[in-house]
């Protein structure tokens, strides 16, 4: 295992945390400065839009300068990003540091698959994504539990201190570890553009984006719906998280593999599972036991996802790979955004907090019926590996 992809890891635990810990500290921050779940809630959708605009203007911005370079470049961005969300005085001032923060996120990750991808064998492109993604999954079992016991520990800003921290180690472990890839050549915008003619590429992209607004429109408002349908305490709250990273960092291993056997089978199941899952957690939410279970379930189902939902878009945009690989990043941040927006709006209308589920198994089910528009009739690229 090359030990780069260790550091990209670290990298995406540190983003992920970032990102993900907000939702467990939706209530500490919601209270502190005097602001409805609804409008924190906008938190998590003002990052997620910071993510899908930024991406492509990073990864413009950053095309002609090499890989190693360009992703320590937006190490600092986040870097600089948490360090303000941990001074931040006010929520404007918070949503400011949020967007500054996600300007990094989607160029890092499409940027970064595509080094991962590099470091290995074609046929193990997909788990060496899986790989880094890995570091993600884990801030769901290690970061955000954590980040939300240290915040309700010591305030929500503290934990903004401990990822930059994190952030600088990741920096310090992609300077050591990542190689100079004296082959590299100039990324050619002009065409990586033309190659977006694909609409089986805007497809698979739509397919990201209905995955994670599936995805968020529940995860997003889990902290409420355990507090106050399921009955678990604050403390409980970070535990449920927990192993909630677990089912995620499980499923995205499981998912790729699955997705270096047979991309089309691991993207419908698992847009089936994430559907069902999300439907009986509208039912089990009511009781603890059933509900964990449910919730671990779920993880799995979400996460086994992200490996196949990335190779997929550099298939069908292969001439492209960075600009489509930063694409998808943008479109789960489209997702993101959609999700918790959703799910904020379900809250404030009559369905309430149940109605959270729901709404989550209806977008799943878009992405599976836009999955099956993509491989009806069998797939031109199906056959094709990555050339990133």
């Amino acid at each position: 295992m090359p030990i780069a992809l260790l550091a990209l890891a670290l990298s995406a635990f540190a983003i992920g945390t970032t990102e993900f810990v907000i939702m467990g500290l939706l209530p500490d921050v919601a209270g502190n400065l005097h602001v409805s779940i609804p409008s924190a809630g906008w938190l998590i959708s003002g990052y997620a839009l910071g993510v899908a605009i930024g991406a492509p203007v990073m990864a413009v911005l950053t095309a002609r300068l090499p890989r190693k370079r360009t992703l320590l470049l937006l190490m600092l961005i986040f870097i600089l990003g948490n360090l303000l969300c941990a001074t931040a005085s006010g929520y404007a001032f918070l949503m400011l540091a949020r967007v500054v923060t996600a300007l990094c996120h989607g160029a890092f990750f499409g940027i970064g698959a595509v080094v991962a991808s590099r470091l290995v064998a074609p046929e193990r492109q997909a788990s060496a994504v899986a790989l880094m993604f890995t570091g993600l999954t884990l801030a769901n079992v290690l970061g955000v539990p954590l980040g939300t016991w240290f915040g309700q520990l010591y305030g929500w800003r503290a934990t903004f201190w401990a990822v930059s921290g994190i952030g600088l180690l990741a920096f310090i472990a992609l300077l050591v570890s990542l190689p100079v890839d004296k082959d590299e050549k100039p990324v050619s915008l002009m065409r990586e553009v033309r190659a977006l003619n694909s609409g089986k590429l805007w497809l698979s992209l739509l397919t990201t984006v209905w995955f994670s607004a599936a995805m968020f429109a529940l995860f997003s408002y889990i902290a409420p719906i355990l507090i106050q349908i399921t009955g678990i305490s604050a403390d409980g709250v970070s535990w449920t998280l927990f192993l909630m990273g677990a089912g995620l960092t499980l499923g995205n291993t499981l998912g790729g593999r699955l997705a270096d056997h047979k991309l089309s089978l691991s993207l419908l199941l698992s847009f089936i599972l994430l559907t069902v899952f999300s439907l009986l957690f509208r039912w089990s939410s009511g009781e603890i036991l059933l509900a964990e279970v449910t919730l671990f379930l779920w993880s799995m189902a979400a996460f086994s996802l992200v490996p196949a939902l990335q190779i997929n878009v550099v298939r069908y945009g292969h001439d492209a790979p960075h600009l489509v690989s930063t694409l998808n990043i943008s479109a789960f941040n489209l997702g993101n955004a959609l999700g918790a927006w959703l799910g904020g709006v379900v809250i404030g209308h009559s369905a309430g907090l149940r109605g959270v589920p729901v709404a989550a198994a209806l977008l799943a089910l878009a992405g599976l019926l836009t999955t099956l528009m993509i491989f009806r009739g069998g797939s031109r690229a199906a056959g094709q590996q990555a050339h990133p």
